[in-house]
């Protein structure tokens, strides 16, 4: 599973630097971006007696996102989000990880109140998700397809850098498990995350509007 992981990650890195050797001259906006924060998964994803706790530690981010128009871009993200139970219940850990693909706009002219150093996107798209519990489940892994939708709020610190504030919500789109045949510990639902990371900016201007 690690190796899978870093595979993708490499994947990742792979696809930055080709875009960047294409993006460079030219003014859209290619960015890294990572965030760290917290999750909150679906009580609906479990089955009977499991429940998790409602914030959980940590949800981690990357991606890379490139802006082909000025308006209008896409983004591919890997997440690794980890969720425990609840007191009282049945206990258990999970690692919920997954990759998505997405549209991004640039709404910042909705919120005009906002100062000239902040941008607004929101971003939305389908993914695969992969649940892996651990302990005494771990042989319990789900997977199921997922669309996940957000708002990112983006605070200028430099032309390169900027800090963001992101609320994602991912609905799983697995189907109900009988925890007979499938084992207990799975979770096919849907997750809430906030996350503050940081956002690079490898070509062109980061502000909007210049």
């Amino acid at each position: 599973m690690i190796l899978k992981y870093n595979s993708i990650f490499f994947l990742i890195l792979i696809t930055c630097f080709s875009f960047l050797g294409f993006s460079q001259n030219d003014t859209s906006t290619f960015k890294a971006q990572f965030a760290l924060g917290i999750n909150s998964p679906s009580a609906n994803g479990f089955v009977n007696n499991f429940e998790a706790k409602s914030i959980n530690f940590p949800s981690i981010n990357l991606g890379i996102q490139y802006m082909f128009k000025p308006k209008l871009g896409a983004k591919l993200d890997f997440g690794y989000n980890r969720f425990s139970n609840l007191n009282n219940t049945p206990e258990f850990k999970v690692n919920y990880t997954r990759l998505n693909a997405q549209l991004v706009y640039d709404a910042t002219s909705v919120f005009g109140f906002l100062s000239q150093r902040m941008c607004t996107f929101i971003h939305a798209g389908p993914g695969y998700t992969s649940v892996k519990p651990l302990g005494n489940y771990t042989n319990n892994d789900t997977l199921f397809l997922n669309v996940m939708a957000g708002i990112d709020f983006h605070y200028g610190i430099s032309d390169k850098l900027s800090v963001y504030f992101d609320t994602s919500y991912v609905l799983g789109l697995g189907k109900d498990f009988n925890p007979i045949s499938s084992g207990f510990g799975s979770f096919n639902g849907n997750m809430l995350a906030f996350t503050i990371g940081a956002s690079i900016s490898l070509s062109g201007c980061y502000y909007c509007g210049e």
